[in-house]
Order: structure tokens, then sequence, then C-alpha cells
């Protein structure tokens, strides 16, 4: 069995043959290889302009340059494209589409013609927002697009970035149904809905709260477009708008966004945990209620994203309560993890080196959140350098590193190859090294008082701590992009010259995309219809019954 990906009409294992039926493909795991491919592509231009802004901050006053706009551009292409353009896409793009059906059990989406749409709108988005590096009147104001500054001449194209905004979030809201009608509607005979992967509950969890939030999202960049160009006036005071709106519709989104792509990479992280552990995901059902929790508990704690933009005493006090409210579910999520862990049978492979350094990134991310959310602390490091490391740990690292975990955890199934193991767990300890040396030292720097934002600190100049932090974290850098580049290597190697798989369930899983498809799965996934025995789990390593087939028409018996 070679080739690459699945997609003979026939049902049987093979790679689209032609560039017509790799680009017009309704295959949902061609379709996920798409937006892999997008999503690795906008790691590397996000990455490249982390690294741009990261050498000009290694010293005191300008190093590569001492044009504000070029570093505003840098700061606006990374935010923005590491966020649209990679996580989401690789969480709930490349996950939701290449493993949910097969995981559970279904022959493709819902509605393949749609998710194909999603997709190409994805691309859409991404070439669109390219276009920023080139255009003259390149936007800059960040990924969150503040008024009044997105309402000047000075910010740049704030058509584009609306237009990108709107289009991605199109791409998201198609992808969205058609994942919650997938997973409603496909799951195979015998599956329930407590016999799902948490990855497969992640990732449903977090595209309801996508269809919920994104139209908020979408209307406000569109009322900043509308403001700017036809002079409507909803977010300028002149004429009786209030910035303040902008700030809350758009935290309103992109606060539960956080949860967005937290729940996918933890599904991801429970998934190798508990395969590696060969251990049942610990108290399954209270943690698939945890993951619920993030619904509701997730759509009111958006305003401690304004506790310095002068709120009523009594509001501060009740977000702050409803913001530390999450960390219950996320909690029980943590917990789950470590007692997945328990008393394993670790195998420590190369996803799982992955893995455990998303998880103790998750936890350093984490425990220093939890001071955050206090209005009373956060008046002292609001718009600081303790706020951006915090939230790269919480979400931007330990998000990446299970991206890249679930990358090499699938990367048998989707290519019928292996990667080198000494090389994946070589790139794995020196990004988590990389990455701490980078974070780590910006916590101090930040509460010596250093604003985020800033591309130079020639106030703070005399201050050890932060010219310190500073060269630290450029150091980081330097171990960061080279185990980063590595990891593209490996991947490519593996894909090209690896050794080749002779077994279609190399980490022992006993998910359905292991357990049920061939080494590389093929046009709907499975010979036929997949059933799943009484007493069947996905996380039963123990006497766990084999998923049964239905028989062929014409034939009288089932086969494996």
């Amino acid at each position: 069995m070679s080739g690459f990906m699945g997609h003979e009409p026939d049902g049987k294992p093979g790679q689209p043959k032609t560039v017509k039926e790799w680009v017009f493909t309704l295959d949902h795991k061609v379709i996920g290889v798409w937006y892999l491919i997008g999503a690795i592509a906008s790691f590397v231009v996000a990455g490249l302009a982390a690294s741009a802004m990261r050498l000009e901050l290694g010293s005191v006053g300008p190093d590569i340059t001492d044009n504000g706009d070029i570093y505003n551009l840098w700061l606006t292409m990374h935010g923005a494209v590491m966020i649209l353009g990679f996580q989401i896409p690789a969480l709930l793009g490349f996950v939701a589409n290449w493993a949910v059906p097969i995981m559970v059990g279904g022959k493709d989406m819902a509605f393949p013609r749609v998710n194909a749409m999603s997709v190409w709108l994805l691309w859409s988005g991404i070439l669109l927002a390219l276009m920023n590096l080139v255009i003259p009147d390149s936007y800059n104001g960040m990924w969150t697009g503040y008024p009044p500054y997105s309402l000047t001449d000075a910010v740049g194209n704030t058509a584009l970035y609306s237009s990108v905004v709107v289009i991605l979030g199109m791409s998201s809201v198609f992808g969205a149904v058609n994942l919650a009608c997938t997973v409603a509607f496909m799951r195979c005979k015998g599956m329930g809905w407590f016999q799902m992967p948490l990855t497969v509950w992640c990732v449903f969890t977090a595209n309801v709260i996508q269809l919920i939030f994104v139209p908020v999202l979408a209307a406000s960049v569109l009322l900043l477009s509308l403001d700017k160009y036809l002079g409507f006036g909803f977010y300028n005071p002149e004429v009786g708008g209030d910035v303040l709106l902008y700030q809350n519709l758009f935290w309103f989104y992109s606060h539960p966004a956080v949860y967005v792509i937290l729940l996918p990479f933890m599904g991801i992280l429970f998934e190798i945990f508990a395969v590696s552990a060969r251990n049942d995901v610990f108290n399954y059902k209270a943690t698939v209620w945890s993951v619920i929790a993030f619904i509701p508990v997730s759509s009111d704690v958006w305003v401690h994203h304004a506790y310095v933009a002068g709120l009523p005493d009594w509001l501060r006090l009740l977000q702050t309560f409803t913001t530390l409210l999450i960390s219950l579910p996320f909690g029980l999520l943590m917990l789950s993890l470590t007692g997945t862990m328990y008393r394993g049978a670790i195998r420590y492979t190369g996803p799982m080196y992955w893995a455990v350094g998303a998880f103790f990134m998750l936890i350093i991310g984490a425990l220093t959140g939890i001071p955050n959310a206090l209005s009373a602390i956060d008046y002292g490091i609001s718009d600081s350098y303790v706020i951006m490391s915090h939230f790269h740990y919480v979400m931007a690292v330990s998000g990446g590193m299970a991206i890249f975990a679930g990358v090499f955890f699938w990367f048998p199934k989707l290519t019928g190859r292996m990667c080198n193991t000494f090389m994946t767990k070589l790139t794995a300890v020196g990004f988590f090294i990389g990455m701490n040396i980078v974070m780590g030292p910006l916590y101090f720097a930040g509460m010596e008082g250093m604003p985020r934002r800033y591309m130079d600190y020639q106030m703070f100049a005399d201050n050890a701590t932060i010219v310190s932090a500073q060269h630290w974290s450029t150091i980081g850098l330097y171990i960061t992009f080279v185990s980063a580049l590595l990891m593209i290597v490996v991947w490519l190697h593996g894909a090209i010259a690896g050794e080749k798989c002779t077994n279609a369930n190399p980490w022992g899983s006993e998910s359905l995309e292991f357990t049920a498809t061939a080494i590389i799965p093929g046009q709907g996934n499975f010979p036929t219809p997949v059933i799943c025995p009484e007493g069947w789990h996905p996380y039963n390593f123990i006497d766990n019954p084999k998923p049964e087939f239905e028989p062929h028409p014409g034939h009288t018996g089932g086969h494996h």
C-alpha cells in the first residue's frame, strides 16, 4: 500500500493523481490536508514576523529597523496570522476534518461540498492577509483593530482587515455547522455520545462556541469599515459613538476564541496521553461535562480585558468572579489529564514528548493566569509583558506544541510513513527549552513595568532586569527557530523517505481511525460501514471488543 492520501472513487486507498483531483476534492481527509498546509504556511509567516520583532528587541535602540510602521506591520501579521491562519485552521480545520469523521465512524463530513467551500474560503482569507505585505497602504492596527486608531489614515487599509476577518469567519461558521452535523448525525452504529473520543467532544464544543460568537466579531469589524469609509460613527465619540463598544464586542468573541483553541488542543493531549499511558481517560464523563461547561462559562469572561477602561467597581468585582469561575472546568480537565497518566505504563514516543511539553507549558500559563483574573492585580500589570507572556504560555506555545504533537501522532495515517523518532524528540525538547527562554524572562520584564507592543525600550535602558530579559529572550528565539525549522525538515523527510508503516496502528490506539482503517484510509474511510459492538470504548485498553463492519451488498457475512 503506498501513496499519500486515500482518494480513489472505488474506495481503495490511494492518492489523488492529478491537480484537478487535489483541488476539486470532496474527501474530508484531503481537505484536512489543505487546512494543514495552510496552517503550517501561516505558522511560518507568523513565526518570521515574531522573529523580526524579537531581533529588533534584542538590545536597546534600533537593531534591524527604526521604522515604527514596519514594526507595527510585523506585530499585526504575527498576531492575526498566528491565531486566524495557524491555530484555528489547524485545530478546527485539520483535526476537525481529517480526524473527527473517522473517529466517529463516518464516511465523510455531513456536507462535503460545503466542506470544500470552507477550506477555499480559508485560503482566500490567508492570501488576502498576505497581500498586506505588498500593498502600499498596508494595515498596521494589529489583530485587535482597536478604534480610534483603526479609523485613522495612519492605520492603513482597514477594509482589508475587515474583509480578511469576515472571510475567515465565514469559513469558520460553515465548518462549524458541518462538523456539528457530522458528529450529531453521522456517528456509526453502536457509538453513543459517551463513547466518543475526547478529541471529538472538544472539537464539537469549540465549534458550538464558534457558531455563537463568530457573527459578533464579523459584525464588529464591519462596523469599523462603515465608520471609516462611510462616516457612520458607531465607534466615533465625535458623532456620538463609543470606542469601548468595539472593545467589548471584540473581546466578547475573542476571549471565547481562547477556548476555541484551548479545547481542541487539550483534546489532542487527552488522545496522546491515554494511548501512551494505555489508561482510560480519568473520570471520562465528568471530563466531558467539564468540556461542555465551557460553552456557558466562556460567554461571561470578556470584561477582564477592560478592567482599566473605567468600569464601575461592582462590574469589575462581578467579572472577577466570572473569570475565576472558568478555572473550575479547566482545572477538572487538567486533573483528568494528570489522572490519565497516573499509574500508566507510559511510553514516551515522539508525539508524547510534544504532548508532555504542551502540558507543562499549559500549567505555567494557567497558574500565572489566576492572579491576572483579579482586577486589583490587573491594574498593575495590564498591557505589560506579564500579560503577553501569560497568553503565549497558555494559548500560543502550549497550543502550538499540542498541534505539532497531533501532526506527529496522525502522521503515519497521513503518509504511510514514520518520522524519525530521535529527531522528533530532539525538536520537542529544543522547542520546549527555547520557548521557555523566550517567554520566561519576559514575566520579570513585565513586573518591572515593561509595556507590551513597544518597538524599543530606551526609557528602561538603565533597568538591568528588563535589558537582561530582552537579551535572554532573543537567545531563546535562536533555539526555538532552529527547533521549528528542524521539525519541518523531519516532516518532509518522513513523508518522502521515512520508514514505511507496516502496522495500521503504530501507537496502539483503540480509536477507529487506527483500528478500523487501512494504513492510509481510503475514500469513505472504511471498507463498509463500521459498527461499534456493545462494550466498545475508545479508551478501553483491556478486552475492548473489535469494531465490526456491515456486510458488503450481496454478501452474507461481515469481515474485518
